[in-house]
């Protein structure tokens, strides 16, 4: 592992104060544990808790299904480059929210899905990642023709900010992947 770009200590929960802990403990409440990637982004308690906001109103907004939800996070943190999540969101992808095998071996080599309205969320939540959420009409019209909104659009714009948070972060901070999610690292290029 190369040396961290950022200098700052991954807070550990029991050592945590002030408002550092008061966001670590609405975390493990929220999972049951706190990840490593939440005890580096707590150096900013404000990142962390904005993160944890809007993932909570993203996976509450009844827009999207649980399988759904992790097509459209394995894609942008695909898209990012970002290992960490694309081993937590392969794990809760197969084991908590019912995403085929072989969905999930394709979001993970960024290749077509074999689920037709899955392939269409993932399509199209790329060409939005790619276009920097500038789409094409023709891209909006699949979409559309594939069952979604555009109030479905806007979810992924809220997606694509929380990604970003948790993506970005762990560029720069490096967290170890949990041992809840190692079974499902992404081999290093």
């Amino acid at each position: 592992m190369s040396q961290h770009i950022l200098d700052l200590p991954h807070v550990e929960h029991a050592e945590a104060e002030g408002e550092a802990k008061r966001v670590l403990d609405k975390a493990k409440a929220g999972v049951g544990f706190v990840p490593n990637m939440y005890k580096a982004m707590v150096n900013s308690p404000g990142l962390l808790e904005t993160y944890l906001d809007g993932y909570a109103r993203f996976r509450a907004s009844g827009v999207f299904t649980p399988a759904e939800q992790e097509v459209v996070f394995l894609t942008i943190s695909d898209a990012n480059g970002c290992g960490y999540c694309m081993a937590a969101h392969t794990m809760l992808a197969l084991h908590k929210s019912g995403v085929g095998a072989a969905d999930v071996e394709a979001l993970r080599a960024g290749k077509p899905l074999p689920t037709a309205k899955l392939e269409a969320l993932r399509a199209f939540t790329r060409h939005l990642w790619d276009t920097r959420a500038r789409p094409t009409k023709e891209a909006v019209r699949a979409f559309h023709a594939a069952g979604y909104s555009d109030r479905h659009i806007l979810e992924l714009v809220l997606a694509c900010a929380v990604k970003t948070l948790s993506n970005w972060s762990n560029h720069l901070t490096e967290p170890a992947v949990d041992e809840v999610f190692a079974a499902h690292k992404v081999a290093a290029a």
